[in-house]
């Protein structure tokens, strides 16, 4: 059998996704279920357990096929938007209704039960979410749900940001938190695949595929003053995005939160830690 990358890869001993029959050993293989993420995010954890860890999360309107359901409140399946397996509340999930027509574009925006921004609001959603609206009253969009929110707020799902690092610039101070994808905490490689999704960009979850996936090699730290914005700089398990030729961005554990800091300064302080930066990859244009 092929060794598979478990993070993408929806096979335990006891269970696996039906298409995965006849590549890894299982002692069932069922059809999965879609189901949309309809909580304003759900958190994917490695076990069924509110305590259990957090490897990423899935934003409002996120399909996820769903292979499990435990009866203890937990659903085991895959996002269908990078494939990451894990753990997620059945009750963040729902049956897909409506087609999704446009996103998120703010850092977070809030959501009305009524057509007033007077009301109390009853969520709110994080850039990158994905919703159903069904038309513009004024100044707020109403959803197929019944839910109403700031119309400038959102972009159509098929309009792209331009520049992936402003979008990634405007989480600056945002708390660091390993599996975040949110205003409310994010990790390095989620603030990667947040920015460049809303650029339009496919990209996977986590670094390690992130430097596999992303762009060409130009260098490593001994290019680090030949930086153009918008290149990506991997360390084993972080990753940063430059700015310009000498500052980058980065959601890192050192400042617990996502962070503006020179490039040669982390290099420096990172090999001092016994972590050499890896690989400096540039996107296609």
């Amino acid at each position: 059998m092929a060794v598979l990358d478990p993070r993408v890869t929806p096979a335990r001993p006891d269970l696996a996704a039906a298409h995965l029959e006849g590549q890894v050993e299982a002692a069932r293989f069922v059809l999965g279920r879609a189901r949309a993420v309809r909580a304003s995010q759900a958190s994917v954890r490695q076990a069924p357990a509110h305590g259990a860890a957090l490897l990423t999360e899935a934003l409002r309107g996120e399909l996820v096929d769903v292979y499990e359901d435990n009866g203890e409140g937990w659903s085991w399946g895959q996002l269908r938007s990078d494939g990451y397996v894990g753990w997620l509340p059945s009750g963040a999930l729902g049956e897909p209704s409506a087609p999704l027509t446009h996103r998120v574009a703010a850092l977070r925006t809030l959501v009305f039960p009524g057509p007033s921004i007077k009301l109390p609001p009853v969520d709110a959603l994080s850039l990158g979410s994905a919703i159903a609206v069904a038309t513009i009253e004024g100044s707020l969009a109403v959803t197929a749900d019944g839910e109403y929110l700031p119309a400038q707020h959102l972009a159509p799902l098929a309009t792209a940001d331009p520049d992936f690092v402003a979008v990634a610039e405007r989480f600056l101070g945002t708390p660091y938190l390993w599996g975040g994808k949110t205003s409310l905490g994010i990790d390095c490689s989620g603030l990667v695949q947040v920015a460049l999704t809303a650029a339009g960009k496919r990209c996977p979850r986590d670094s390690d595929m992130q430097e596999r996936a992303l762009g060409t090699v130009v260098g490593d730290a001994s290019a680090v003053a030949r930086l153009q914005r918008g290149d990506l700089l991997f360390w084993k398990g972080h990753v940063a995005i430059a700015r310009d030729a000498s500052t980058i961005v980065h959601a890192n554990a050192h400042h617990m939160a996502v962070a503006i800091e020179p490039a040669a300064e982390a290099v420096r302080r990172t090999a001092a830690a016994g972590v050499e930066l890896r690989s400096i990859r540039r996107l296609a244009p």
